[in-house]
């Protein structure tokens, strides 16, 4: 019996991640559940999971879901709360689902306590990712993709000469609006940007996914995972998302993982690995019904952000923390009504460009420079809102 701690866990990835227990009791259990203030959501899978402790978002919403629950369960809540729910000393591995960058302490606080980590919040290596990894080798901790284009690789590592790989391959689908050119875009709305065509997600992932930064964010997300340069990173674009991703070796032989657009494939195998279960929640692919799949250049001028991503990057140190943190603030302004879809990618360029690079930034300063990069975007919306 594996037993988990879930961060973020009425999000997408983490209702998917309870999918998973779900259907093997036997296999999991739920120890320690992290999630914000949705207390409907949480309450009837708290029911469902029993687990020991819960963490929530303040002590407002503790003291809401307290009256709701038995003696039995701990209610803890703000960041120390989700630290207390990450290293719990009855869980074997850690899923962390949250989204953004408050995700990083308690990965970091798991791997100080040994915890394997199934890792779905790539904010943690975007923005410390030589902290992460790093502590990672001193403590021996164990941490395992979970995105399904880092499972992918992963996957198609096993069994292989890690020093024959010559390129990672990162298959991106193209977005809600892979199809448009970019004189197309002006005045799209945000119903039109949450409309992905493959995937179901969040609002903040499937944003990410239409200016292509989500891809962007996974190629230093892998750069820090299998210590590959950038220069051997591409991504493609694959309408499809049936190749989730690619390893070329140095012979020019490609492995790829393959199977229809699902989130389970990928959270399962990191609970399993190096085992795989049946699941029977995902369908077969078949194909001869899919016939035919697609591959394309990605255009950089049509997509600045992944360009801006690789330049974070490879510049390093405290760059891509303001490329993280002002891309969320963008696209939290964009899916508020209060700037258009076209007005992200100058604010994350102009939040890059503002910043004074820290070479090898402490936690202290990344969660500094963190801080100034959200407030820069936020005085920069304003001017504008103000006609300055």
């Amino acid at each position: 019996m594996k037993r988990i701690s879930l961060l973020g866990a009425t999000g997408s990835i983490g209702r998917q991640t309870l999918a998973v227990v779900r259907e093997h009791p036997d296999q999991f259990a739920i120890t320690a559940f992290a999630f914000g203030e949705n207390v409907e959501a949480a309450l009837p899978l708290i029911r469902e999971f029993k687990p020991i402790l819960v963490s929530v978002k303040n002590k407002s919403v503790a003291e809401r879901i307290k009256n709701e629950l038995s003696g039995r369960t701990k209610i803890v809540y703000g960041r120390e709360g989700m630290i207390e729910a990450a290293v719990h000393p009855d869980s074997d591995v850690l899923i962390n689902a949250v989204l953004g960058s408050i995700g990083l302490e308690p990965t970091l606080a798991a791997i100080e306590a040994g915890k394997t980590i199934g890792l779905a919040n790539k904010e943690t290596l975007v923005t410390a990712g030589h902290l992460v990894m790093e502590r990672a080798r001193q403590s021996g901790a164990e941490i395992l993709p979970v995105d399904s284009e880092h499972s992918a690789i992963f996957q198609s590592l096993q069994g292989q000469d890690r020093s024959a790989v010559s390129r990672l391959i990162l298959t991106a689908s193209g977005g809600s609006f892979r199809d448009r050119r970019r004189e197309e875009l002006a005045g799209v709305t945000i119903a039109d940007a949450l409309r992905h065509p493959n995937w179901s997600m969040g609002a903040k992932i499937t944003v990410d996914s239409a200016t292509l930064m989500n891809k962007g964010l996974e190629v230093i997300e892998a750069h820090w995972l299998f210590g590959m340069s950038y220069d051997k990173i591409d991504t493609v674009i694959h309408k499809e998302s049936i190749v989730h991703s690619l390893v070329e070796y140095t012979d020019h032989s490609l492995i790829a993982q393959l199977g229809l657009p699902s989130m389970l494939v990928p959270i399962q195998y990191a609970l399993t690995y190096p085992k795989r279960l049946e699941l029977k929640q995902t369908k077969r692919l078949n194909l001869e019904e899919i016939g035919t799949l697609h591959f394309q250049k990605v255009d950089k001028r049509r997509f600045p952000c992944l360009s801006l991503a690789y330049e974070a990057g490879r510049t390093g140190g405290s760059m891509p923390t303001v490329l993280n943190a002002a891309n969320e603030a963008a696209v939290e302004a964009f899916l508020s009504g209060r700037i258009a879809f076209l007005d992200i990618e100058p604010l994350v360029e102009a939040a890059l460009e503002h910043h004074q690079r820290i070479k090898k930034p402490d936690l202290r300063a990344i969660e500094e420079t963190d801080r100034l990069a959200r407030y820069f975007v936020e005085t920069e919306i304003e001017k504008k809102s103000r006609g300055g």
